[in-house]
């Protein structure tokens, strides 16, 4: 199942950075392939300075070796190895009107001390955060998404879209990161559903992905906008490193298992705001948006 999995994520990379290279019009990922002192390594592609797309990043990686002690005090085992891979994605575009992106599909095994596995699931999800809210846009992702859901379980879209909006909160500004998506982790075997099937499944998301997010971006990327709409962007995004770096799973255990500094951080925007407590008008675009991430929507 590993290289299965390995090696659809490795052709899913191929396929995306291609059609966000053609979407942009200008810039070209640029790749470093890395090593893990400890065991495995990745494929890192960033584009920067484009057309449309200011920074963004589609990463893949598969690491191995003992797991630390944090994370095994995490998992509640002891003396474990363990197995990971997964391709995860940060698109952040230069327009206001053009939303944020982020994407991430995993695998995970853990090992005995002869090297059985005694433990293994699925994770991932994708979620659109924008910084001027439309709509029709938002219903499209989400749309895309249940559409690929409903093809293995009718039940999977309501309760993955909740995970992602319990998931994608920042709970010390008490208000959500975007307008959510999906998100699962510890997709494990049942009696229902085999790994093949959670194969299937993850592969099935993994494969909606350019669907859901490319024709928004270029139903808006010639939008026009003003400095105060690209200043909004701005702290905006500073919510979204606020979240990365205090809540998010896979950004700490990246750090907690020794992973590429680089990599984990890809997914910080390049201009960022903080300004001090800040509010915007009443009855402007800039407050509708707050309201919905203060209480997520149904799309569909």
């Amino acid at each position: 199942m590993k290289d299965k999995f390995y090696n659809y994520i490795q052709q899913l990379q191929d396929t995306i950075t291609s059609k966000l290279q053609e979407v942009d019009g200008q810039a070209k990922f640029h790749e470093d392939i890395w090593e893990r002192p400890e065991g495995g390594g990745g494929r890192t592609r960033v584009i920067e300075n484009g057309a449309v797309f200011e920074k963004g990043g589609v990463n893949i990686s598969a690491v191995d070796g003992k797991l630390p002690e944090s994370m095994q005090n995490y998992f509640g085992v002891k003396d474990a190895n363990f197995f990971a891979c997964g391709l995860s994605l940060v698109m952040h575009p230069k327009s206001p009107i053009v939303p944020t992106v982020h994407a991430n599909w995993r695998y995970f095994e853990m090992y005995d001390a002869d090297g059985n596995i005694v433990d293994q699931w699925f994770g991932g999800g994708q979620d659109l955060t924008p910084y001027y809210l439309f709509d029709e846009d938002a219903q499209h992702f989400h749309s895309i998404c249940k559409e690929a859901c409903d093809s293995h379980h009718l039940d999977f879209y309501p309760n993955y879209k909740k995970q992602c909006d319990e998931y994608f909160w920042n709970a010390h500004r008490n208000e959500a990161r975007g307008i959510g998506g999906l998100f699962f982790d510890r997709l494990k075997k049942t009696a229902t559903m085999s790994m093949q099937d959670w194969y299937n499944f993850v592969t099935t998301i993994g494969d909606s992905f350019l669907n859901g997010y490319v024709p928004i971006v270029e139903k808006r990327k010639e939008a026009t906008y003003s400095k105060a709409q690209r200043d909004w962007q701005e702290i905006r995004r500073g919510r979204y490193v606020e979240f990365n770096l205090v809540h998010d799973k896979g950004t700490l255990f990246g750090l907690k298992t020794n992973g590429r500094i680089e990599s984990i951080l890809m997914s910080l925007p390049p201009h960022v705001q903080w300004v001090y407590d800040h509010h915007p008008e009443k009855g402007s675009e800039e407050e509708r948006l707050l309201q919905v991430l203060s209480n997520p929507k149904q799309w569909v």
